[in-house]
């Protein structure tokens, strides 16, 4: 899985799911050559990794076994997690988007690996149970439709979507979006605080913390949901209830694409061909989990832009790690924490091969990009639940 020796890293997360969905055991070299996976020797196994385009090498079990003694050296920054079995892999998306919207549905597809799509009746009747992992869709959690008010508030698409999230919060018995939006939420929550993982890009990352710390609030204008905000919301948000952010102000004008001080996007000036974000070094045998989290081929990934493109450093709690930085402004690109018992993972940024995507714009075509750093890590966090549970303890 180095950047010389694999032809294609994204299928190759499609074929270790495979193997661990016929119920085979799998290992992950977790800083050997890229972060490679030892895979059983089998005749079926070969010929489908020949027939995805997967690069691939055979080793003698006496080859294999010295391997592993060096890789578990303690002189060496490595080590190999057992992968047991294949998540079930729930995405959060309304029925209407396309695969292409989301990145992660996106690579999901590209790489063959099945998932569940389910939205907000799923969640509320507690349909997460069945599930390991759950990416969030870009989502707007605090019933502000986007903040796409100013630029798309005439379009047809802008008004039927509207239309529809009042139709269906209004059928789930809640008078408002923000509300039922509200309770989506905090079912996110349970479910991660019971041990569930979940991993969130672009919008939904700072609007799922907004919603969680706007509880018992009003802070959606007039145009949004038809009356006016509690008094003085700011300063009652609850930053105990979020999963990442803190002391972070919100953004009240309609007019204004931004949800609040927690996006970097309105005070970036970093050029497009000097956007690059550093994949953070950790040691692999005591921080596992940020360790999977971050292999790669290479530690410096290629920025891109979201309506929540990264986050302020002032605004992440302490207890939250960073796994890849902007060298240039310290924004936080990929950021990890612990809830509960379970997990959570923030990725800034909507789609890692296009650069600025915007609404309506071509999907992006994988197979032109079948190496792409961004999305290796949305798949690495894609099989970190399959990892024998010791091995994930910090």
């Amino acid at each position: 899985m180095d950047a010389e020796g694999q032809s294609d890293h994204l299928k190759a997360y499609g074929i270790a799911y495979w193997v661990l969905e016929k119920g085979q055991e799998i290992q992950w070299l977790l800083n050997y050559r890229g972060g490679s996976f030892v895979l059983p020797y089998g005749e079926t196994i070969v010929r489908e990794c020949q027939i995805r385009g997967v690069s691939f090498e055979i080793v003698s079990d006496s080859a294999l076994s010295q391997l592993l003694a060096e890789i578990e050296s303690p002189s060496q920054n490595s080590a190999a997690v057992l992968l047991e079995k294949a998540p079930k892999i729930a995405v959060y998306s309304p029925e209407d988007k396309q695969p292409w919207d989301d990145a992660v549905t996106l690579v999901l597809t590209y790489a063959e690996i099945p998932y569940t799509t389910i939205y907000d009746k799923e969640v509320l009747d507690d349909g997460l149970a069945a599930f390991d992992w759950l990416h969030l869709h870009h989502e707007d959690f605090t019933g502000q439709y986007g903040k796409f008010y100013r630029a798309y508030r005439s379009e047809p698409w802008y008004i039927e979507q509207k239309k529809s999230a009042e139709v269906l919060a209004n059928s789930l018995g809640y008078d408002k979006v923000s509300l039922e939006k509200l309770a989506v939420a905090l079912k996110i929550r349970d479910y991660v605080v019971g041990g569930g993982f979940m991993f969130a890009m672009c919008s939904a990352t700072d609007s799922f913390d907004i919603a969680l710390s706007a509880q018992g609030l009003d802070i959606c204008e007039p145009m949004f949901d038809g009356d006016g905000t509690t008094p003085n919301y700011q300063n009652k948000l609850d930053f105990q209830q979020t999963f990442a952010f803190r002391d972070f102000l919100l953004e009240r004008s309609p007019d204004v694409y931004e949800f609040s001080t927690i996006d970097t996007t309105p005070k970036r000036q970093t050029p497009q061909d000097l956007d690059y974000f550093s994949l953070m070094e950790f040691s692999a045998k005591w921080d596992p989990i940020p360790t999977m989290l971050c292999q790669n081929h290479t530690a410096l990934v290629k920025g891109f832009m979201g309506q929540t493109t990264a986050f302020d450093p002032n605004t992440v709690k302490s207890e939250v790690l960073v796994l890849g930085r902007q060298q240039v402004n310290q924004e936080a690109r990929y950021i990890h924490g612990i809830k509960g018992k379970g997990f959570f993972t923030f990725y800034g940024g909507h789609d890692p091969e296009d650069y600025a995507h915007r609404v309506g714009d071509q999907k992006t075509e994988l197979a032109l990009h079948p190496n792409s750093p961004g999305y290796r890590l949305i798949l690495n966090n894609v099989l970190f639940p399959a990892a024998r549970k010791e091995k994930q303890k910090t």
